[in-house]
């Protein structure tokens, strides 16, 4: 197994020659200890069918099934379908998901860990996921915003970017929001958290899912201070060229994991659409799910 840095990029690390049925646990410790400290890592070399991909996973932690179940697998719930290629005519998982700044589920209780894509069918143009390191970003704010988020929590929910369900046409939207903000009410986190495995302070909130921030006594903070944050960690930069975005692209064969604690992400869809199809999977590990506040 063979780990260099990943050529011309600012994040992220290349893994050749690592096989899932062969892996040592030392193997295994090492892959999970460098996407915590790489945050992205590119296993290359990895065509596993679906029980494969869901098996030889449960090795970097515990799979949490989505609780929509319109993006699960046929045969495998655990398993997190995005695609726009229908299978007998009928389509698995969902379309176009993710093109919106977020942690995958950062409005749950239970912040997951690593975040593993196994991509089926890839575009031949504009293929790739937009990242921003959330804890490099936090040393790049000014001590002014520093200050202001001291202390603060954040406020996360499911309903801006919530996609219509098939049993959903022809209801109201206002009982739709109401079931969603049900099945998944409104969670609140540290904005600034220490990492329990790096110890790095890092930043909590995005664009997709953060809903309002609160002082350190848990009054709503009216100004427009998160949308000074999005902006200076380069969520509201629609041209993609802000210093903290980095966009990460693979190939089929591929298995990429990330850092979900650390790393929001926004997915790159085609302007013309192509056929694109992937797996994923989201872990929970053994580490308290955000550390401590900072």
């Amino acid at each position: 197994m063979e780990i260099t840095p990943q050529d011309g990029k600012s994040m992220g690390v290349v893994v050749d020659g690592f096989d899932a049925e062969s892996a040592t646990a030392d193997d295994i410790a090492k892959i999970k200890w460098t996407v915590y400290q790489e945050k992205i890592v590119l296993l290359r070399g990895q065509s596993l069918t679906p029980s494969q991909f869901l098996e030889d996973l449960l090795v970097l932690g515990e799979p949490v099934t989505y609780y929509e179940p319109m993006y699960h697998h046929p045969e495998h719930k655990e398993i997190f379908v995005s695609s726009n290629v229908p299978k007998d005519g009928q389509q698995i998982g969902v379309p176009r998901t993710g093109k919106f700044w977020h942690a995958d589920y950062q409005f749950m209780p239970e912040p997951f860990a690593i975040t593993i894509i196994h991509p089926q069918v890839v575009p031949s143009q504009n293929r790739g996921t937009y990242f921003i390191n959330m804890s490099k970003a936090y040393q790049g704010l000014s001590d002014e915003l520093k200050s202001a988020i001291k202390a603060t929590t954040c406020q996360h929910g499911a309903s801006r970017y919530f996609k219509i369900r098939p049993s959903d046409v022809y209801r109201p939207l206002g009982e739709v929001v109401a079931e969603v903000r049900a099945h998944t009410p409104p969670v609140t986190h540290p904005t600034v958290f220490i990492h329990p495995v790096t110890g790095e302070p890092t930043l909590y909130l995005s664009e997709g899912f953060t809903e309002s921030i609160s002082d350190k006594d848990g009054n709503a903070i009216e100004s427009d201070l998160l949308r000074q944050v999005f902006e200076a960690t380069g969520q509201l930069d629609n041209t993609f060229t802000h210093e903290n975005i980095h966009l990460q692209t693979f190939e089929k064969g591929d298995l990429l994991l990330w850092d979900n604690r650390t790393l929001i992400h926004r997915a790159l869809h085609t302007t013309k659409p192509e056929p694109t199809a992937s797996h994923r999977v989201t872990v929970l590990d053994e580490y308290d799910r955000l550390g401590k506040e900072a």
